[in-house]
Parts: structure tokens; sequence; C-alpha cells
């Protein structure tokens, strides 16, 4: 296992951390392919999901693999009338990430960030250890804590 920054951001700020590595499948880029994989439930996975606001710009919002994010409600919590994803080909300029390892850790601006409020329900939640195939797992708390972030209301079931 290759050490990545995200773990190297953890560890210099203290912040006690696992990982858990899956089979990447560039046919099934689903979280939840990953969730089956490392064998932690759906909704203790977590996403990280590249927006753009008509009024502040690029967002980051953390939700889990089994839900959808809900434009509306994202709109909502970051003052924005509009809110839409960024398109695949912006990620790694944007982030320093790759669709599939895009982690809310290490990104090369910091973003507003909001992670989906279910998060505190679990004792650890785990998200993209910044390559693909891998994922940290630790405490939503110090995820929260350390990314700046806002908790709130930001899904709906998946179509």
């Amino acid at each position: 296992m290759t050490k990545t920054n995200v773990m190297r951001l953890l560890e210099s700020a203290g912040i006690p951390y696992r990982t858990a590595e899956y089979e990447y499948d560039e046919e099934n880029l689903s979280g939840l392919h990953a969730a089956e994989q490392i064998g932690i439930p759906a909704e203790q996975v977590f996403k990280t999901l590249v927006t753009r606001g008509d009024k502040t710009g690029i967002m980051v919002f953390c939700i889990p693999v089994d839900m959808e994010l809900d434009l509306k409600k994202a709109a909502a919590v970051s003052k924005n009338k509009k809110v839409e994803m960024t398109h695949m080909k912006e990620l790694l300029g944007l982030t320093g990430y790759i669709r599939g390892g895009c982690s809310p850790i290490g990104m090369k601006k910091k973003y507003p960030t909001f992670v989906d409020e279910t998060c505190i329900l679990f004792e650890e939640i785990a998200v993209s250890a910044g390559v693909r195939g891998q994922q940290v797992i630790f405490s939503p708390q110090d995820l929260m804590t350390y990314i700046d972030a806002v908790r709130a209301d930001l899904t709906k079931a998946m179509a």
C-alpha cells in the first residue's frame, strides 16, 4: 500500500485513521462497489462531489455513496440560487484528484465544504484516500474539524 498525500496530511494533523483497499473497477466507479469490497455499510462510505454555485463558485459536498446530492438543498445551504455538478474534465485541475479518487482532504485549494448530516450517526466513516481503490476510515468529527466543513441535510434517495 502506498501512503497517499491524504494519509500524510492526517498523520501530520495527528488524526488517527485506518485504510481499506478495494479492487478498483473502471467499469464500475460506483461508491457502492467500494463499500461492498471494503465491508463497510454504504451509508458510512462518503463520496466527494465537486460543484459550482452561481454565487459562490466551486464547492465540495460529501454524501453517502448510496444517496444522491439534492441540488436544491445544496443551493439553499450554500446560499446559491443554483448549484450544478462540475464537468469531469475539470476535476483534476480544480482539486488535484481524478474521478473515483477525489478526497475532501488535501485539495489544491480550500473550497467551502459540506458533509451530509448523517455522518454523525457513525463512529467512523470512509472517504477516498485520494487514489482509486483506497479509502481512509476515521471519525466523522475529525473530518469535519480538519476540513472545516458544514454539516447539513444534502441528500435525496437515488432515482
